[in-house]
């Protein structure tokens, strides 16, 4: 068994770090957050007892984004650093070249939104899940997914707009 969790974290690292990154705005969050949500993954894969997981890069990203939404809520969550690093962009990188308008837009746009609804864009149109999928992650109705998206997609063209 830990030879297939070895595999099973290996192949999904990359994808669970895209999320985090886009959930998080951070780097050293998103690896914090992708390594807490694989410490889950590897307890609820190695239980004796219970169902087995079906599939586990779905609960991955189910505990994924349950694991942001509930660190979002904890009041240590709102605390800021005083000052950046200087000569690093948002990714942690030097490379200035590579930074885009746009991209820092998308970034401050979702970093505007509430967990929930970050979630529900960052699961719905940046990692292509449906409507239903999205639904069953976060624990909310089709129609709440939907309302939500549209909502929040809403704030970020005037944010990116403006």
């Amino acid at each position: 068994m830990p030879d297939s969790f070895d595999a099973f974290a290996r192949a999904q690292a990359a994808r669970l770090h895209r999320a985090a990154w886009l959930l998080c705005g951070e780097r050293t969050q998103a690896e914090d957050l992708v390594q807490e949500t694989l410490a889950k993954v590897y307890v609820r894969m190695h239980r004796r007892l219970g169902p087995r997981l079906e599939n586990p890069a779905a609960y991955a990203q189910t505990v994924l984004t349950r694991t942001y939404i509930s660190g979002r809520r904890r009041r240590s969550s709102t605390e800021v650093p005083y000052a950046d690093l200087p000569g690093l962009d948002a990714e942690g990188s030097a490379d200035h070249a590579e930074t885009t308008d746009l991209r820092l837009a998308l970034t401050e746009a979702l970093a505007g939104l509430a967990p929930v609804d970050r979630a529900v864009v960052v699961l719905r149109h940046l990692e292509d899940l449906s409507v239903e999928e999205v639904a069953g992650a976060l624990g909310l109705t089709p129609g709440a997914v939907r309302n939500r998206s549209m909502r929040a997609l809403a704030r970020m063209r005037k944010e990116v707009l403006r």
